[in-house]
């Protein structure tokens, strides 16, 4: 299947550390999480009606960009479900671009494949829910590989490039335990972020649109139990 980009955010200060960048979405993805609100890039019925960038006008932009930004953020849906990525990373690290892979962690394999070949140069990985099957599966809407999320930690952290953890935390979803208990799971580690669920946009699951965030109170207790695990944390 060929890649599909679903949308193009030309210009972000904020999605790539440290690098002036923009951002590809691809179309398509393995979960649904009941709190995304990305419909257009999940749900086959939406897909078909949303539009969609030719990549040829996406390398055109690129070479227009060269010298002026460093990095692209390749992000979705899910960029791993597509066998041809591997070919899109190395087509603009050629350009002279860093590439920055946003992933939910369902495919290892693919993972590997562009870290043994130097095709990404910055990981963020979404840590969903506490790694046990029952809470994993109900916070992204499938039957998930416990087993797969696991392997795809292991090798970030072992990757030798840099990477984050994170995890967009909601209410009547996850517990105050769950966060504490998802941070544990991938600790210890160079960086975990926390991001607040805001609901700005329709949820796949409409409950989830009037979920409220988590306090400052909560966070900062939650706060105390996490930060020490880690080189790096933050809320955002």
């Amino acid at each position: 299947m060929p890649i599909i980009i679903g949308g193009l955010q030309k210009v972000t200060l904020v999605d790539y550390p440290g690098k002036v960048a923009c951002t590809l979405f691809l179309t398509g993805c393995n979960f649904r999480c009941p709190f995304c609100y990305s419909k257009e890039l999940v749900l086959p019925e939406e897909i078909k009606k949303h539009p969609k960038l030719d990549l040829d006008y996406i390398f055109s932009f690129l070479k227009e960009r060269q010298g002026l930004i460093d990095g692209v953020v390749l992000c979705g849906g899910e960029s791993t479900i597509y066998s041809e990525l591997p070919e899109l990373c190395q087509k603009i690290k050629a350009m002279g671009f860093s590439v920055k892979l946003d992933t939910n962690g369902s495919h290892p394999e693919m993972l590997k494949k562009l870290i043994d070949n130097k095709l990404i140069d910055y990981i963020a990985m979404d840590i969903k829910a506490p790694l046990e099957q029952e809470k994993y599966n109900q916070a992204n809407g499938v039957n998930v590989s416990i087993k797969k999320i696991k392997e795809s930690i292991d090798l970030i952290k072992k990757s030798g490039i840099d990477y984050e953890f994170r995890s967009t935390i909601v209410q009547g979803l996850h517990s105050e335990d769950d966060i504490i208990k998802m941070a544990q799971d991938i600790a210890p580690a160079e960086k975990y972020f926390l991001q607040q669920f805001r609901n700005e946009k329709g949820t796949l699951n409409p409950a989830f649109a009037k979920s409220q965030p988590f306090s400052n109170e909560v966070l900062e207790k939650i706060k105390i139990n996490i930060a020490p695990l880690f080189n790096e944390f933050g809320i955002r």
